[in-house]
Parts: C-alpha cells; sequence; structure tokens
C-alpha cells in the first residue's frame, strides 16, 4: 500500500472553490453582450475563489415560426439591439443582416469547445458573440460556426465541428433550456428599478430566467442578481453567497487584459483596465457603437478583419 488516504470530507471542501456562479446566457443576447465587461470584470476579480457555469437559454429555437417579412424582423432587431446599447454602451453592427434563426448551433458549439479548455469554449463563444454584434452575420448554422472560430488559439476546429452534433452535446443544450426555463421564486414576482430590471419571462408554456441572470451558491446562501445590474451587486451578491471575504475589483494593465481577453470593446476597456486607451499595437475594429480592440495575433484569424480584408 502506498500510505496515501483518500481526502476526508472536510479535506474535500476546502479544495473546492468557495463560490458557485451559474450565468444564464445566449450568444445572440443583446443584454447578455452588454454585461460583458461587469461578468468579465467578476471573473477576473473571483478568479479561482469561483467555479462559474454557462447555461445557454436558447433565446430563438429552432421550431420558432418564422417571420412572415425576414428583413422587417431584422430590422425590428436591430433598433432593439441599439435601445439596449444606448443603456450599456456595448458596439453594435451598423446593419443586421438577418436575425438569429436559432441560438442552438451557437450554444452547441460552445459545450463543445469545454472539452477542449475553459479558455477555449470562452473564446468560442466570444467570436460568436461578435459575428451578431460587430458583423451584423449570426453564426447560427455550422457552417457559421466554422467561419466564426477559425483560427482560435488552441481549438481544434475539426473535431469541434464533429462534438457539436453529438448526442452527448445536443443532451447538455436541451438540458441548458430546460434549466433556464425552471426560475427559481426569487425572480418571478421581482420588482426592480432599471431598463432590464430580470423578472422571469413569461413563455406560452411557462416562465424562463431573463437573460442575463447570475446566481451565486456557497456557505453565505443562494443569491440571484437577473438582468442589467451595476458591478457593485454582483460583487456584493458574491460576498454574502460565499460567506467569506472577497477582494475588490481586480484590475489589470491595458496589455496584460488585452493578452487575457483577446478582444475588448471600449466598455470592457475602462473595466478591465481602468482606462479607456487601448495598448500599443491593439487592432481597432469600428462598430456603430464605438471600437472593439483586437489582440495582434487574435486580428491575423478574426472574422471581423477578414470580413474587411476582403470588401
Amino acid at each position: 500500500m502506498s500510505g496515501q488516504r483518500p481526502p476526508r470530507k472536510q479535506d474535500a471542501a476546502r479544495d473546492e472553490p468557495p463560490l458557485r456562479v451559474t450565468e444564464f446566457t445566449d450568444a445572440a443576447c443583446p443584454w447578455a453582450w452588454g454585461a460583458e465587461p461587469d461578468f468579465r470584470l467578476l471573473r477576473q476579480t473571483l478568479g479561482e475563489r469561483a467555479q462559474w457555469r454557462q447555461v445557454f437559454g436558447i433565446l430563438f429555437d429552432e421550431d420558432d415560426d418564422p417571420a412572415p417579412d425576414p428583413d422587417a424582423e431584422a430590422r425590428w432587431y436591430e433598433r432593439f439591439i441599439a435601445d439596449v446599447a444606448a443603456h450599456t454602451g456595448a458596439p453594435y453592427a451598423p446593419r443586421l443582416h438577418w436575425l438569429t434563426r436559432t441560438s442552438r448551433p451557437a450554444s452547441q458549439a460552445v459545450t463543445a469547445a469545454r472539452a477542449q479548455g475553459e479558455a477555449v469554449a470562452q473564446r468560442v463563444l466570444r467570436r460568436l458573440r461578435e459575428t451578431t454584434f460587430v458583423l451584423g452575420t449570426p453564426a447560427d448554422t455550422a457552417d457559421g460556426v466554422r467561419e466564426a472560430v477559425l483560427g482560435v488559439p488552441g481549438l481544434d476546429t475539426g473535431r469541434l465541428l464533429r462534438d457539436l452534433g453529438s448526442e452527448g452535446v445536443r443532451a447538455a443544450v436541451c438540458a441548458d433550456h430546460a434549466e433556464t426555463r425552471r426560475p427559481l421564486p426569487e425572480v418571478w414576482d421581482l420588482e426592480a428599478p432599471g431598463p432590464h430590471p430580470g423578472r422571469a419571462k413569461e413563455l406560452d408554456d411557462g416562465h424562463r430566467y431573463a437573460l442575463p441572470t447570475l446566481l451565486f451558491e456557497g456557505a453565505g446562501g443562494r443569491v440571484v442578481v437577473p438582468g442589467r445590474r451595476a458591478f457593485a451587486e454582483y460583487l456584493d451578491a458574491a460576498r454574502t453567497a460565499a460567506g467569506a471575504p472577497l477582494p475588490g475589483p481586480v484590475l489589470l494593465p491595458p496589455d496584460v487584459a488585452l493578452a487575457r481577453w483577446r478582444s475588448l470593446t471600449g466598455p470592457e476597456l475602462t473595466a478591465l483596465a481602468g482606462t479607456p486607451a487601448p495598448p500599443a499595437g491593439a487592432v481597432r475594429v469600428d462598430t456603430a457603437n464605438g471600437p472593439v480592440w483586437l489582440h495582434p495575433d487574435e486580428a491575423r484569424t478574426h472574422p471581423m478583419t477578414r470580413t474587411r480584408a476582403a470588401e
């Protein structure tokens, strides 16, 4: 025998992060896109103190009725994105070429990418968000996903495309869909100020969480923070749920932030680095509502720069 013993229950508990964070989201949700500065800062601040899990709510589903006038519906959603951006400051495309037909391919792609590492999965999700909100061409098919993720560092694209249609990945996304439609009582009759307070959305067959919603769980209990909130409210909720002290916002130098996240909007640069000034060498991509800054390595393969080079 080696003399080693399996960890006792209290040992295992010590090894676990004190906080669990569940993020209900969708790659095509403009409120989720606008929340990225706060959510990225929260991830950056909590670090290994938190175990972060994303649940894809499927904002647009495969069996939704097709629009009688697809262009009119795209123009309506284009205005909705601009209205949301007036509150969040998020960039958006000058034109939304079509409304996302289904959120499932993007959700399945990120779910499949987790097998290649969480950092890779987050880069895939970011690329997929940017197809809608920067390029205006949502990646809502397998071909669209492939074009969006080409060149993502650390990603085996062929493996991703094989895995995203697998039975296990499809089942995981179906489970996400169902979990999003079991909102906790705290958000059923929620009354809160602001343009997106986060009350559970009524559906024909029930309710779902408003997107985005964060659920914090830990030794201090459970706290739900739905909708559009200030960063301080997210951090206070994390501290309450953790039942332990947590640091204040952790900022990084602009070049370090860009190296970590690879793509930063103006609001993200300010939130994550404390300055609107981009680092030297950052590649600027203009949108209808401010720039997106790419790391030079990211710019070499990103669909934003590929598209502009072809124009």
